[in-house]
């Protein structure tokens, strides 16, 4: 059995969300350098750069690279040969109330009736699984709001098909138009439940690779390139960029219903893995 400490995954949690919203990853800011080369238009090109511009300005000033820092969501997976000196829930929260009152990010957390705010931005989402295995891996990400605001879920028809999806994707991204402060990523899930669709869909905008299943990878790579004609572009001012990457994770469902869910991530693509 492997012990790990509340305060080790207090710890692991308070620095991944430093790093998450201080210092864009690399796989998003390789897709905005690729994009900028891409763009035709001056303006759109202009808008890139001042992209790229803030992230390394909140790197080397130790800033936030937007002022919306979000909710922290984390996916967690425990190995069966764990075991944690306390609560496994109480430890994230720790780490999350620690880091938004010490790094002065923040806190955007309320109550959804009275609107008050918690005060320290928890309690934060948190998902479990398991596995066979010794690790403890948490995977963060802290999301605003601008974006989390244009998602959608749809039970549809099993008639309405692959095409049926394009265009209920398509739309979401129409009507969000700049909102979600694109270049944007998509999370896609496609099957299981209502809550499923929606959970498989939140968990595919932490994914940097195309799905190995190959029907998917072509959804994946048809859905970008439509969304990416609209010309709703960089902050929504036209250009060829209005999606960097989408992401689908699907599921087996019921005979009669084909829930779809579209996530929506703005360029400040935050997410960080720890593992303990």
């Amino acid at each position: 059995m492997k012990l790990i400490k509340t305060t080790d995954i207090e710890n692991a949690v308070k620095q991944a969300i430093y790093e998450a919203c201080h210092n864009l990853n690399s796989f998003t800011l390789g897709l905005l350098e690729e994009a900028k080369r891409n763009e035709d238009k001056k303006l759109s090109k202009e808008i890139i750069s001042q992209i790229l511009d803030n992230a390394a300005l909140a790197k080397e000033e130790s800033i936030p690279m937007c002022q919306d820092t979000g909710i922290v969501t984390c996916f967690v997976t425990i190995g069966n040969q764990v075991m944690i000196d306390g609560d496994l829930n109480e430890a994230i929260n720790a780490g999350v109330r620690s880091a938004y009152n010490d790094y002065y990010l923040r806190k955007s957390v309320a109550d959804p009736l009275s609107r008050i705010n918690t005060k320290d931005n928890t309690p934060a989402i948190i998902h479990v699984k398991t596995e066979v295995s010794d690790n403890l891996t948490i995977k963060i990400a802290p999301k605003g709001a601008g974006s989390e605001n244009m998602s959608k879920l749809k039970m549809m028809n099993p008639t309405d098909g692959v095409k049926g999806i394009k265009e209920f994707v398509i739309n979401t991204v129409k009507e969000a138009d700049g909102r979600p402060c694109p270049p944007i990523f998509l999370g896609i899930g496609i099957g299981g439940n209502f809550e499923k669709s929606a959970l498989m869909a939140k968990e595919a905008l932490l994914r940097e690779e195309q799905s190995a299943n190959q029907e998917i990878a072509k959804l994946e790579s048809e859905i970008k390139e439509e969304v990416n004609k609209l010309d709703i572009g960089p902050m929504g001012l036209g250009g060829k960029t209005t999606c960097l990457g989408v992401f689908i994770n699907a599921a087996p469902c019921h005979i009669a219903s084909l829930p779809v869910a579209v996530n929506i991530q703005c360029h400040a693509n935050r997410h960080v893995e720890v593992k303990l």
